[in-house]
């Protein structure tokens, strides 16, 4: 392993250094994947975006609770999530407010539209009359269920007889929209197809048509596919949006929307600048302390944090992470913590530099002895990060991600980065010296003698 080690180290570094810095390609992963590229994602307080503030209004004198509040914002997160908006924030505010912002948006009426209708999803015969999408239908076809004697401009069913969603393919290839109907849903369906073949069918939320396809051929299973004319079928972006609208279109209450605003993006990005400055001046001023107090092994540790930086920096691009004021400052927090571990080892190396031991064996019994006091410290920090990860608002959620990644990573750089170019430095002669280490004279000739030293001469250990 300690021959394998620096290989580790510097393979790790390289593509750490690659990722950090370089706009690196990223493959697909999953059947809806698509391809990305290396990149930084700032959240709204620094990329600048959208942020809307909704109302969750009453039904029939029935006031929302705090469950109806968490499904109204999980429907309009998984809204958002659907049309492609970069780590969307949805979070709930008081008894009947819903907060959304979306950082980096590119279209923020189409976003608007999407999140701010109400969502009642219904399934309308339209006999043998077109419909275009976007069209609103008569108020009295949306609020007359169909029966026996009524089989057109009415509702066959609602969105809640909806199962699941996808994009899917014909048998051509071309992209098509599928969706699977509960039992109630495809009986009625069944029913219905079998006898007008050729007769239009709405998809309508909130009475305006989102699609209106023709009924090619009776569907009796419940598995309904919407095929689009034109090379390749569906377009990717009406597909996208359709899908959501019939996986997440219903809401339990409607929704009002009080305010919208738009952060500049110049506003993000003095406060980038500003943060960016702040954690800079902060591992600046840790790495001076480390050269202060600790010398040689500072400067070691000091090497140590800058890969550590770095590493964690590459592993916020690959997951990636949104990065927001708060994350920032979870970062920094983090750098402290990763120089913690570093501390107890040095501290401990003195110790055994005191009693009378070499130098190599010092820094390994140093780093042997202070490893169960790092592993408590930061197992009882990754605790506490992972309940705010857990149970925080979406602020406090990004806090605790970044600071478990930055707890992980500089165990690895504390413990093993550390320990690596410690050994390769206390190799060298030149390096045996008791000041390069913090001992003054005075401890170098209090120490007991005859106990494995290395070297002669004064002030070598």
């Amino acid at each position: 392993m300690r021959r394998a080690g620096p290989i580790l180290i510097v393979v790790i570094g390289l593509l750490a250094f690659v990722a950090a810095f370089f706009p690196v390609p990223m493959p697909a992963v999953g059947s809806n994947a698509t391809p990305r590229v290396l990149e930084t994602k700032l959240g709204l307080d620094l990329r600048g975006g959208l942020r809307l503030e909704y109302q969750v209004l009453p039904v029939d004198g029935k006031f929302p609770t705090r469950d109806d509040l968490n499904i109204v914002r999980s429907i309009i997160l998984s809204r958002v999530d659907a049309s492609g908006v970069a780590e969307p924030q949805v979070v709930i505010q008081g008894t009947d407010r819903i907060i959304v912002e979306m950082p980096g948006l590119q279209d923020p009426d189409q976003i608007r539209k999407l999140v701010g209708t109400t969502g009642r999803l219904d399934f309308v015969p339209l006999g043998s009359t077109p419909a275009g999408a976007g069209q609103q239908l008569n108020d009295a076809w949306v609020s007359t269920p169909c029966s026996d004697t009524v089989v057109e401009n009415c509702v066959l069913f609602s969105g809640d007889q909806l199962a699941a969603a996808s994009i899917g393919a014909d048998q051509t290839g071309r992209r098509t929209v599928d969706f699977t109907l509960k039992a109630e849903g495809k009986d009625k369906f069944a029913k219905y197809t079998a006898s007008h073949v050729r007769d239009y069918f709405a998809i309508v939320l909130d009475g305006k048509v989102i699609s209106a396809p023709v009924i090619n051929e009776s569907i009796p299973g419940g598995q309904v596919q919407i095929s689009q004319g034109g090379i390749g079928g569906y377009p990717l972006a009406e597909a996208q949006s359709l899908v959501t609208i019939l996986q997440f279109g219903q809401l339990p209450y409607p929704i009002q929307e009080l305010a919208n605003t738009s952060v500049s993006p110049t506003l993000g990005e003095s406060f980038l600048r500003q943060s960016l400055f702040a954690g800079l001046i902060a591992i600046l001023l840790v790495i001076l302390f480390m050269l202060v107090q600790y010398r040689l092994p500072g400067l070691v540790a000091s090497g140590a944090l800058i890969y550590y930086t770095i590493v964690v920096y590459a592993i916020f691009r690959l997951i990636p992470v949104t990065m927001t004021l708060a994350g920032i400052a979870g970062f920094v927090l983090s750098v402290g913590m990763a120089v913690d571990a570093n501390i107890l080892i040095f501290e401990r190396t003195k110790e055994e530099l005191r009693l009378g031991k070499s130098l190599p064996a010092a820094v390994e019994a140093g780093f042997n002895r202070a490893w169960n006091s790092i592993l408590d410290s930061n197992v009882s920090s990754l605790i506490t990060a992972t309940i705010l990860f857990l149970f925080g608002s979406s602020t406090i959620r990004g806090f605790g991600l970044v600071l478990i990644l930055g707890v992980l990573v500089s165990m690895f750089t504390a413990v093993t980065v550390t320990r690596t170019m410690l050994r390769a430095v206390v190799a060298r002669p030149g390096a045996r010296r008791a000041s390069l280490f913090g001992l003054s004279e005075e401890e170098y000739l209090a120490r007991p003698t005859g106990r494995g030293l290395r070297g002669e001469g004064r002030g070598r250990v």
